[in-house]
């Protein structure tokens, strides 16, 4: 495991020492980076010796913090080949524990907040953040706070009650619970595990860019397809290739497009990119079905966009009802139950396709980032199927001795 260097400030650039429990910056309040010594860690470590760790997203150990894992088992998802699109890859995050993306970051950060002895967490979620912070914290032993949107989808609202953490239901938006979250933290004594609020999240969502290196036999694809929230998982596939590259374990230049993919009824990041900002605006009236995707402004909004000019990507607004339809396709053609947030990158991906974006030859790994199954409410809703039908009466039962059968 690596040892940490420092923090590095995502918008000034100043170097911070080795601390407990880091937060943000404090002189304009930049998410901060974690730094290792890359050349250390190159005389020490190949990509090839990846292969002899754990069936987990820890196998990258020579890249993470050093601290006792608080796992479950999160990460190593599968990467599979499109059976309708010849060049496209899908990598299911929805086998995660807790069925999302989310557990890696989570994994990350109740890791450290453990190893720093820390006690109270806390955060605002739009699903399935909160429950795989209420499950990671169950399984390291701490107590967490978590606050979610009252119209959350009801399998995250029952894993965090079910993990036995502090829920509180908001009649609002995630940026609702965020300001709940800042307002009673040092009050009650809570470490805000937010995101971007603290640097070990965007460690765990960077290993999904080591396993594409990885099960891409160490290169990376022409384009990398993103729903994106806080875009705490952008941010750090983006870290990852930048690490991979000072490491020597994959062809520096070499680095995907980054296609940020949002809603149109929330879309402050293709509204930004397209009309030229360094930052987005808070959305007015947020509203989609992809729960995920409801994030009026991201914390790291500077961040996502610089990567994606960088990046020569783009940044891409579909409908929910071309959501929907790609959750469909999905299921239909490639065996996959995705979130909406999955279906959403689907549709990004045939309308770049439609528009040219994309050539015929691009290789592309689009990201599902969480099981279908979390959304049975919402599809249940969308779809008109009656969720809830209730039990058939069953026969009043007869006594009749040693006859087994219909009758």
């Amino acid at each position: 495991m690596a040892k940490i260097i420092g923090f590095e400030c995502s918008r000034c650039g100043d170097t911070l020492p080795p601390q407990a429990a880091p937060t943000i910056c404090p002189k304009d309040g930049g998410p901060l980076y974690v730094r290792y010594d890359l050349a250390e860690i190159r005389r020490n470590a190949t990509c090839e010796s990846v292969i002899n760790g754990p069936k987990s997203m820890w196998r990258y150990a020579a890249v993470l913090p050093d601290a006792e894992p608080v796992t479950l088992g999160e990460g190593l998802t599968p990467m599979l080949p499109s059976r309708k699109y010849p060049k496209l890859l899908i990598k299911d995050e929805g086998l995660n524990p807790t069925g999302s993306f989310k557990a890696r970051g989570m994994s990350a950060a109740i890791t450290m907040a453990r190893h720093y002895g820390l006690k109270k967490l806390a955060a605002p979620s739009a699903g399935n953040a909160g429950g795989a912070l209420a499950a990671y914290a169950a399984a390291a032993g701490l107590e967490a706070h978590i606050f979610m949107p009252k119209d959350v989808p009801i399998a995250n609202r029952l894993e965090v009650e079910a993990a036995s953490a502090h829920l509180t239901l908001v009649d609002g938006l995630i940026s609702d619970c965020g300001r709940m979250v800042a307002e009673r933290k040092d009050n009650e004594g809570w470490f805000d595990v937010s995101t971007l609020r603290e640097p070990f999240r965007v460690e765990g969502k960077k290993t999904m860019g080591y396993e594409v290196a990885e099960q891409m036999g160490w290169t990376l694809p022409d384009a990398i397809l993103y729903p994106t929230g806080g875009g705490v998982g952008l941010i750090g596939m983006w870290k990852a290739f930048e690490e991979m590259e000072a490491l020597g374990w994959i062809e520096a230049g070499k680095r995907p497009k980054m296609i940020c993919v949002q809603s149109d009824g929330c879309a402050p990041i293709p509204k930004a990119l397209h009309e030229g900002k360094a930052a987005s605006e808070m959305w007015q009236d947020a509203h989609t079905l992809a729960a995920g995707l409801r994030v009026p402004k991201a914390y790291g909004d500077f961040i996502i966009l610089n990567i994606v000019r960088r990046s020569g990507g783009t940044a891409v607004a579909v409908s929910d009802d071309a959501i929907m339809a790609g959750v469909k396709e999905l299921a239909s053609t490639e065996g996959i139950f995705a979130c909406p947030e999955g279906g959403a990158a689907l549709a990004a991906y045939q309308q770049l396709l439609d528009d040219g974006f994309f050539k015929s030859g691009d290789r592309v790994v689009l990201f599902n980032t969480g099981s279908g199954y979390k959304y049975l409410d919402t599809f249940a809703t969308y779809w008109g199927v009656d969720a809830f039908v209730p039990k058939a009466k069953l026969p009043a039962s007869r006594s009749i001795g040693g006859i087994i059968g219909p009758y």
